[in-house]
């Protein structure tokens, strides 16, 4: 089988900062991390390749340069091989921008291993952006099933059998390839580097798709290709404390009451 996890780069939340003048993200000194739903989907699929013979790995990921040494992560943790779709062309994109572009790079990929990718594993959805709309975009741009949020994956007799999370409970599929997943915290816990797959991560060169290699749409790449624009980033304001009434039921009714009528709410 041929797996394909796709991952993203992304800002560590707990150490980003406001600019209070800008409201821009300070991004001077703030570390990277690999984003941690697709830490899952990549377990996920090195669970599928430990469990049968002659199954290959792949991670990509769109990103600058510097996205590389994620990639290299991956690779330490058993990956077979890496690419890097780079290219300035790509800068501002949306999520629509962003899936058409990777699908695009996802189809170069395929040409050039003669195969399909039988399962695209993906997190449900990034830290940074929280949008979750990535990995369904790539799946509609691919034209193939998609199967989101889901917390067991089993490959069996050629189908994947996956148990999706939602609001009213879990739902069962069986599902054939090819197929793209979306991978929440509850699928896995994602393995440690190896020493072994360490030293070849370290020796080994990433791959690199530009626009110039896929058959691309221009007009849909980057930030000319994005319908949608972040406008503004800011922290919620903070909300002050609320007040307990320990008094009867009664006494405290009253006290609601006559504290609405100061604020003019009733």
């Amino acid at each position: 089988m041929e797996l394909l996890a796709c991952i993203k780069q992304v800002p560590d939340t707990s150490e980003i900062k406001l600019d209070p003048e800008t409201n821009t993200l300070i991004r001077t000194g703030l570390p990277s991390i690999i984003n941690p739903f697709d830490m899952n989907a990549l377990e996920a699929a090195l669970a599928v390749k430990d469990k049968y013979e002659g199954t290959r790995v792949t991670v990509v990921t769109m990103g600058p340069p510097q996205a590389q040494v994620s990639l290299k992560e991956c690779l330490a943790m058993g990956a077979d091989e890496a690419c890097l779709i780079s290219d300035r062309a790509f800068a501002g994109a949306d999520t629509l921008a962003t899936s058409y572009t990777i699908a695009m790079a996802i189809k170069k990929m395929e040409e050039d291993i003669g195969h399909k990718f039988d399962i695209i594993f993906c997190g449900k959805q990034a830290i940074d952006g929280d949008t979750a709309q990535v990995g369904p975009q790539i799946a509609e741009e691919l034209g193939i099933p998609q199967v989101t949020y889901v917390c067991s994956l089993e490959v069996k007799d050629g189908d994947v059998i996956t148990k999706r999370e939602h609001e009213a409970g879990f739902e069962v599929l069986r599902t054939p390839t090819p197929l793209l997943v979306t991978a929440v915290k509850a699928l896995n816990e994602p393995r440690y580097p190896t020493l072994l797959h360490s030293i070849r991560a370290n020796r080994y060169k990433v791959h690199t798709i530009t626009a110039k290699d896929m058959a691309v749409d221009v007009a849909r790449l980057g930030l000319k290709g994005s319908p949608t624009r972040v406008r503004k980033v800011y922290n919620p304001p903070l909300r002050i404390a609320g007040k307990i009434l320990k008094d009867g039921v009664s006494q405290a009714v009253g006290t609601v009451v006559d504290e609405l009528k100061k604020k003019e709410l009733i």
